[in-house]
């Protein structure tokens, strides 16, 4: 069982799958850091031997993810919402925040709110 930074790495996917469970760790990453290691991205987490585990446990907690990592990110969005740049302003009112548009798009920002007019004639009330 490969735990780190208190993640558990699943023992029965492949070790550069199994290492993007831990967040801040995708593929290319998990790929070049196995590579560095020279520890073959097939093998399984139950298959490493132990110092391959402890190498593997340095190189990936030298960079920053799990806890350490959302908080360096929720800090930046602080920033940004403090100095009132125009992205933080669109992280304050839930709005995409890279140009994109929000006429059609960003149903999941916003919710599935649509706002247009309905279409075809409306049905006559009898009286």
């Amino acid at each position: 069982m490969l735990r780190i930074s208190g993640i558990t790495v699943p023992d029965n996917k492949r070790l550069e799958i199994g290492l993007t469970t831990i967040y801040g760790v995708g593929r290319p990453l998990a790929q070049s850091t196995l590579l560095a290691l020279g520890i073959d991205p097939g093998t399984k987490p139950k298959d490493l031997t132990p110092t391959q585990e402890s190498a593997l446990r340095e190189a990936i907690e030298k960079r920053p993810v799990e806890g350490e990592l959302k908080r360096e990110i929720s800090a930046n969005i602080r920033r940004l919402r403090d100095i009132k740049a125009h992205r933080g302003v669109r992280h304050t009112r839930h709005l995409p925040v890279r140009g994109q548009r929000t006429k059609t798009n960003s149903r999941t920002v916003r919710g599935n709110v649509r706002k247009t007019m309905t279409s075809g004639r409306r049905k006559l009330e009898k009286t």
